[in-house]
């Protein structure tokens, strides 16, 4: 008995594989991904800026790290006792405004070095809301819980989503005529916009993102929103906010991006860099027994073994574990 929908998903003409280099960049989503891939030890970047919403913040970022954008402290505001960014997510806001400084430039220049040679950046929207300060029109990317009335709430209209993105498009493909783009729409729903304008601003990007992957040959979408929204279509596969997509569903959505998007002739070797990430989280109440050691010496070996083999594989963290 077939008790879901099920979802076609074309394979990626070009496959990811494990001496891709992987920019991530974009909502909250993009975090989930850029883990899953980060612990199967694919070579990633993920979100530069921090998380990312909504279109144009992406676009923004994108343009500022093909421009080698350094920020300046006068581009730094000072809120609820500390210097945060309008451009940037709060893990770069420090009470220290020079360390605030350095961690964004730091950021930026390892994101400018790291798009240069990338192979695949991928993408994810989650709102077509876009806030802006009222005081002087400037597009924000975070509010960083400023008032409510510094703001002003849009919209944005599908061409202006198309037209900014696509701009974006044009000058990364012409700096690296060897990357390709991988769009994915958020299923995290933001419902503090309402249902109805939940759902209005889904479909907004979608539409874009269609659009644009219809212009650039090598533009192409990733149905994360479909798996859940359409084929999972259940409140138990989301946290207990009912926004967030929980454990079981992106797992879900994990495995259907490995099946269309991860070339085929690497998933045996992605379950066993797994066996040695998750051996790696192993935490034993009796470290000195010799069962422990044993295991220990055991996966050393695998460790070295597998590095051996695939001298791409930077498993060196995990050695120095297990031969600790």
């Amino acid at each position: 008995m077939q008790l879901t929908l099920t979802l076609d998903i074309p394979p990626l003409p070009k496959p990811i594989t494990y001496t891709d280099n992987i920019l991530l960049v974009g909502s909250c989503f993009t975090e989930h991904m850029a883990d899953r891939l980060q612990q199967h030890k694919f070579r990633v970047l993920s979100n530069p800026h921090g998380i990312l919403f909504n279109p144009l913040s992406v676009a923004s970022s994108l343009d500022g790290y093909m421009d080698g954008r350094q920020y300046e402290q006068g581009e730094l505001f000072y809120l609820n006792e500390i210097w945060n960014s309008w451009d940037h997510h709060t893990r770069f806001s420090n009470i220290d405004a020079t360390k605030a400084l350095d961690g964004i430039n730091a950021s930026q220049a390892a994101a400018g070095e790291f798009i240069k040679k990338a192979d695949w950046v991928i993408i994810t929207l989650g709102s077509a809301f876009q806030y802006y300060l009222k005081e002087n029109g400037t597009p924000v990317a975070n509010n960083h819980r400023a008032p409510a009335q510094w703001f002003e709430k849009r919209m944005l209209p599908i061409d202006e989503i198309i037209a900014v993105l696509n701009s974006t498009l044009v000058r990364l493909f012409e700096s690296n005529p060897f990357v390709q783009v991988l769009f994915t729409i958020s299923p995290v729903r933001h419902i503090r916009d309402g249902v109805v304008d939940n759902n209005r601003s889904k479909a907004r990007l979608i539409e874009a993102v269609h659009t644009l992957c219809g212009r650039f040959e090598k533009a192409h979408y990733f149905p994360a929103y479909e798996l859940v929204i359409d084929v999972l279509r259940d409140y138990r596969f989301y946290d207990i906010d009912f926004v967030h997509p929980n454990f079981p569903a992106t797992t879900f959505v994990w495995e259907h991006f490995m099946k269309s998007c991860i070339s085929p002739s690497v998933h045996e070797l992605m379950q066993q860099v797994q066996e040695i990430t998750t051996a790696r989280s192993h935490r034993s109440r009796f470290p000195e027994t010799e069962a422990h050691k044993k295991f220990m010496g055991s996966y050393a070996e695998k460790t070295k073994a597998l590095m051996n083999k695939h001298p791409f594989l930077d498993l060196n963290n995990e050695l120095a574990y297990f031969s600790a």
